[in-house]
């Protein structure tokens, strides 16, 4: 997408992912894997890189649990964001050509509508992700930890 491109003119379709999202979904997330993977090739991060696969998105998006809100472009995977118990940020993931146009920021909109009961949510966030859940009023809770090959900041979100 250029530049001249903005939110204001791209129309999104927001809606709950479906099984046949998986793939998409997947793909979006292993374009991002060098942002939190320790070994720029992934190794040591099997597990992780094994609970983004397409089978593991699937059942995801099959369990109660887990609730995915895509946003679409002419039937193009732009974003999506997906909770777990209504109150942990599982995944957020743009597309690189979708970026830095507030759809990050309308997808966590969305995901707060769909949670009235939660008093607080947490999320693992990639250190180059920061900044972001910073905007949507996270704070850090401890320091950037190093496990399973890949590395995360843990943060919450108060209510209010």
């Amino acid at each position: 997408m250029n530049d001249a491109k903005t939110l204001a003119t791209v129309a999104y379709e927001f809606r709950p992912a479906h099984a046949s999202d998986a793939v998409a979904i997947s793909t979006l997330i292993q374009q991002f894997t060098r942002e939190f993977t320790i070994s720029a090739d992934g190794s040591g991060a099997e597990q992780f890189l094994a609970s983004v696969s397409v089978a593991a998105e699937a059942g995801y998006i099959a369990d109660p649990r887990y609730h995915y809100i895509t946003a679409c472009v002419g039937g193009v995977l732009a974003g999506f964001i997906a909770m777990r118990d209504r109150s942990h940020v599982f995944h957020l993931f743009i597309a690189p050509e979708f970026q830095r146009q507030g759809l990050a920021a309308r997808l966590w909109q969305a995901a707060l509508a769909s949670s009235p009961d939660a008093a607080t949510f947490t999320v693992n966030s990639s250190p180059s992700a920061l900044p972001v859940y910073q905007r949507f009023g996270f704070a850090p809770t401890g320091a950037q930890v190093e496990m399973h090959g890949i590395r995360f900041v843990p943060m919450r979100r108060l209510p209010g």
